[in-house]
């Protein structure tokens, strides 16, 4: 009987943290691998028109992007409601294209600058004046690989 007794006064041993920093570690890796940071921030509104077909980028860091939509709420009092380009982290104007390209050129390496492209993304309720107009001033400047962006449109068949 002696042998089924409970001893008392045995307490639950402590969790051991031994190998906490090493998880830790390996999460803090994951994130820092799989998260990206944005490059620009967006200072126009731009709600991109349905596309039915998409080509996706093989590589981004070719591309560059201009956005053209109407400012948003906390540049509408500087800028007004028209639409407005945005190269990089700033309002332009067309004539500033060229110097965009050139410095984006210049960026990459001799390999790399033929297979640079142009990514506009245009909001859907701008007026093609505007986008006429940055198409000619890229032709203008030999930046000939345009890509638009859209949303991949998603049909549902019932």
């Amino acid at each position: 009987m002696a042998k089924f007794l409970k001893k008392g006064g045995k307490e639950t041993p402590g969790i051991s943290t031994a190998s906490l920093p090493d998880i830790v570690f390996m999460i803090l890796m994951f994130f820092m691998v799989s998260t990206s940071m944005r490059q620009t921030d967006r200072m126009v509104n731009v709600k991109l028109p349905d596309a039915t077909e998409v080509t996706k980028l093989e590589r981004k860091d070719l591309s560059s992007y201009i956005y053209i939509g109407s400012p948003t709420s906390q540049y509408q009092s500087q800028f007004g409601t028209d639409s407005r380009i945005q190269l990089n982290d700033s309002f332009k104007t067309v004539e500033d294209i060229r110097h965009f390209v050139a410095a984006e050129r210049e960026a990459l390496s001799e390999a790399d600058r033929e297979f640079m492209t142009i990514s506009l993304k245009i909001d859907e309720g701008t007026y093609m004046g505007i986008v006429t107009d940055v198409k000619q001033e890229l032709r203008r400047c030999s930046a000939l690989k345009i890509m638009y962006a859209a949303r991949k449109k998603v049909v549902t068949n019932y």
